[in-house]
């Protein structure tokens, strides 16, 4: 697996929190939250915008080091390490307040098992073209 499918596997999986954090800008009343009634609190809509807009930025991020992403194994590790670290939170979740609905296992399942492997991926084509 080299640098070509790592950079498809790449501007696909960004797509994912450049769409939801886009979405998520729009606060409780975006598609995902609206179904569940929450309050309209001034707090809970900014944090959700906030983090929309930090995953938006995140998502970007991972769009830009695309094309040299052989040479961007620290911003790809960063990144990929603030999704596994999302992924943990969604596990403290799951322990604490119960197990969130399928899709969202799906997601946790990538942000934990996933990340790392992406990590080894990109690694591994940044040696075989002999970036450090």
């Amino acid at each position: 697996m080299g640098r070509f499918p790592l950079q498809v596997c790449t501007v696909v999986l960004s797509l994912i929190p450049i769409i939801t954090g886009v979405v998520t800008l729009l606060g409780i009343k975006d598609p995902l939250y609206r179904p569940l009634g929450l309050p309209s609190a001034p707090i809970l809509d900014s944090n959700l915008r906030f983090f929309g807009g930090v995953w938006l930025g995140l998502g970007l991020a991972m769009l830009w080091l695309v094309p040299a992403i052989e040479h961007q194994g620290v911003l790809f590790r960063v990144l990929w390490g603030a999704i596994f670290l999302g992924g943990v939170g969604r596990v403290l979740s799951w322990l604490l307040t119960g197990a969130p609905p399928k899709p969202f296992i799906g997601v946790t399942l990538l942000e934990l098992l996933g990340a790392p492997l992406f990590i080894y991926w990109q690694s591994r084509v940044a040696q075989a073209l002999g970036t450090p």
